[in-house]
């Protein structure tokens, strides 16, 4: 009676094991953050966003210098004219300065749509390539090894190297 409890307990361990190695997963990992990095129509992404930027920062750079100027010339100006002009050129001066908080918002805002305009074609293209050589390659997961995407090991296959030929660079 001891041998056939343990005969079966042998067979449920065998079994079990056999199930558990078949049943493993092909799991693979990638920096999508550097693939995307190393993209070429990053790259031209990145340099269309800081052409775009820096033409707005000169524009609201600009503005903010014309109205430095001109609290300066009211402020030398004030003492020789009236309480009503000086009320006026105040309320000026803060209206400017609105158009120019309005300005910077409204730069930011199209900033970051065109950054989504651009680079969610270049996600989709890298995300359908990571796929396509997880799938030829077998692996039933691919993990994302960016900082901060919650991999804590990574020991497994890195594909980056399939994904940038897949890519084409």
């Amino acid at each position: 009676m001891k041998h056939f409890k343990t005969l079966v307990i042998a067979v449920v361990l065998a079994v079990g094991s056999i199930s558990f190695t078949s049943a493993q997963s092909k799991i693979a990992h990638i920096n999508v953050e550097q693939l995307m990095a190393d993209m070429p129509a990053m790259k031209t992404a990145q340099a269309e966003l800081k052409k775009l930027s820096d033409t707005y920062q000169a524009d609201i750079t600009t503005s903010y210098q014309e109205l430095e100027n001109k609290m300066k010339l009211y402020k030398n100006e004030a003492p020789t004219k009236s309480q009503d002009e000086n009320q006026k050129r105040a309320q000026e001066v803060d209206g400017m300065q609105q158009t120019i908080m309005q300005a910077r918002q409204q730069a930011q805002k199209e900033l970051q749509e065109k950054q989504l305009e651009l680079l969610e074609p270049i996600m989709q293209k890298a995300n359908d390539a990571i796929q396509k050589v997880g799938r030829e390659k077998g692996y039933q997961y691919v993990f994302d090894t960016s900082p901060g995407a919650g991999v804590i090991l990574a020991e497994g296959t890195d594909i980056i190297g399939d994904v940038k030929k897949e890519l084409g660079f």
